[in-house]
């Protein structure tokens, strides 16, 4: 079956500058149709809800399922499934019946396929344990339940402890699921499926793409075992990678302060099987918005399996900041290869004196959206004796922002230029090593206000 799913999830879909959070990553492998001959039960949605374009996809990327399976095990010719490999088909609504049983003919699966109709509501339970009742517990075929839903248990017993059981005797559970008619109970899928979820669900709003669902499935299923699997991960640059958790298959270590990577020697070789790795990513940068955290992701193996993983994304909230005096243009100056000695002309630059520059910065807390702020800043030295120096006053409009709740805006590169003929510390006149002491007061008050005065009516 080689790679039958990959998945990449974060713990969370929004932080605070600075914050860590949690990345899986999740594999799942199972060996040769060929070499492993299967059973697969597709249990399909036929409720009222699949009317339309739903169930005519569902019937489309069944026959394409059906189809794959058959071309894998030499069935192109003879139209016969081959190998030991079978499919049978159970459709539900209100009931779930048996619409075949597990046969090798391709014409009879899809003609159960093509002759569903929708109508009534959506039994689970039943489906499960129509699926389950088709596998000869004595067969040492692997044993595979497909079920596609469009919607939330609405009629017949509790889905969940009768897929455990049926779990419990080895049947692989996938579930397809399509959102977008009536909403899907992702955490029931995933409690209905074989772990971990990740490997073994897939949810799409939009029904055209089920017969691709069902023909990565089934691409999935006919492909071996996965050796030597080589996973190379490379985090955004606004984040860096600051824990690996030991996975339970293979090895997976640093290689970067943003990078890792994963090794697995063998896995679903002899029979089904997950892996899964888990890192802490911190957020590093001033960065904010919405941000895709990988950078790029690479897999190979020996087996020639094409794996891709999705790129989640997370809201970096990092307040909105406010630069309000910029740092000077550079100058470029270009020294050639063989030159020792360069003089150059840096342009005009008027000096106030020598001294230091101090830089400020401060964060106004829950400042209201569309309003800007008057901002002050006055700078005092303190002298030998406790005495207060005036060193300078810096006033500044800060723009409002447009979020949509009120947000923490940070003013920063506040600069204050210090000469050293007014150092007051008692220490070496005019020296550049003396310990200084400044206070700064800051005050800040909104601009924009919605006053007006009173009509005046006499």
């Amino acid at each position: 079956m080689g790679i039958t799913n990959s998945n990449k999830e974060l713990s969370v879909s929004q932080i605070q500058c600075g914050d860590s959070f949690q990345v899986k990553l999740s594999l799942t492998a199972a060996p040769d149709i060929i070499t492993s001959p299967t059973d697969i039960v597709l249990a399909l949605d036929r409720s009222g809800s699949m009317a339309g374009s739903p169930l005519a996809n569902m019937k489309s990327g069944a026959r394409k399922f059906i189809d794959i399976i058959a071309d894998s095990t030499g069935g192109t010719q003879d139209g016969q499934i081959g190998y030991g490999s079978r499919i049978g088909i159970v459709s539900f609504a209100d009931t779930a019946v048996q619409n075949t049983q597990l046969i090798t003919s391709v014409s009879e699966l899809k003609d159960a396929v093509n002759s569903l109709t929708a109508g009534g509501r959506t039994n689970h339970g039943e489906a499960f344990q129509q699926a389950a009742a088709m596998f000869d517990p004595a067969s040492s075929n692997e044993k595979v339940i497909v079920l596609f839903t469009d919607g939330v248990t609405t009629t017949g017993p509790d889905p969940l402890p009768i897929a455990a059981a049926a779990k419990a005797q080895g049947i692989i559970i996938y579930c397809i699921g399509l959102s977008g008619t009536g909403g899907i109970d992702e955490t029931a899928l995933n409690a209905w499926a074989s772990a971990p979820p990740a490997s073994y669900v897939s949810i799409t709003p939009d029904d055209a793409e089920l017969e691709k669902l069902f023909e990565d499935l089934a691409q999935n299923i006919v492909k071996p075992g996965a050796t030597n699997i080589l996973i190379n991960e490379q985090v955004n640059d606004c984040f860096q990678i600051t824990a690996v958790s030991a996975p339970a298959k293979g090895t997976a270590a640093l290689t970067g302060p943003q990078s890792l990577q994963w090794r697995i020697d063998e896995l679903g070789v002899t029979a089904s099987e997950g892996a899964v790795l888990e890192f802490t990513v911190q957020h590093n940068g001033q960065c904010s918005g919405t941000i895709e955290v990988n950078d790029s992701i690479t897999y190979s193996d020996n087996d020639g399996n094409i794996v891709t993983f999705p790129s989640p994304a997370v809201t970096v909230d990092c307040g909105t900041v406010v630069t309000p005096e910029p740092c000077p243009e550079p100058v470029e100056i270009t020294i050639g290869g063989c030159q020792d000695v360069i003089e150059w002309d840096a342009g005009d630059l008027e000096l106030s004196s020598l001294g230091r520059i101090l830089q400020l910065s401060v964060t106004l807390k829950n400042i209201c959206p569309h309003k800007r702020v008057a901002l002050a800043v006055v700078l005092s030295e303190t002298g030998a004796y406790g005495m207060e120096y005036p060193r300078g006053m810096k006033t500044l409009t800060i723009p409002a922002h447009t979020q949509s709740t009120c947000q923490d805006v940070t003013v920063r590169c506040i600069r204050f230029v210090l000469p050293e003929d007014l150092d007051v510390s008692g220490g070496t006149p005019y020296g550049i090593c003396n310990e200084r002491v400044f206070q700064a007061r800051i005050f800040a008050n909104y601009i924009d206000n919605n006053f007006s005065c009173c009509d005046v009516t006499v």
